[in-house]
């Protein structure tokens, strides 16, 4: 069955990093997007970045560009997500998301359990 693992997730201090990763199986990654979320208490869950499928193409919030890099390994199945310089705003819950057109901005079709991001001095 298709299921996506997000793991790395922890307490980092302002100025941080942490590098996030999706383990995915079940289905063949190299045929699908994949796009990383995030939701914080209280407030609605946003977009952090894609990756399009064979990772021709990447897309990040606007907050997120300059500080985060998504990439991917089809051969271990696996998206990453490193995120330097961390601020206490990152602090949220973050999900991976399989893209079945394989094309970012398109709509999901599974999700991970989600890793905490906690940034906090």
């Amino acid at each position: 069955q298709v299921q996506l693992v997000e793991s790395g997730g922890g307490l980092v201090q302002p100025g941080g990093s942490l590098r996030l990763s999706c383990a995915a199986s079940g289905f063949t990654l190299a045929y699908y997007a994949i796009g990383w979320f995030r939701q914080a208490p209280g407030k609605e869950r946003e977009g952090v970045s894609c990756v399009s499928k064979y990772g021709g193409s990447t897309y990040y919030g606007d907050s997120m560009k300059g500080r985060f890099t998504i990439s991917r390994d089809n051969a271990k199945s696996t998206v990453y997500l490193q995120m330097n310089s961390l601020k206490p705003e990152d602090t949220a819950v973050y999900y991976c998301a399989r893209i079945p057109t394989g094309y970012c901005f398109s709509s999901a079709d599974y999700w991970g359990q989600g890793t905490q991001v906690h940034v906090s001095s």
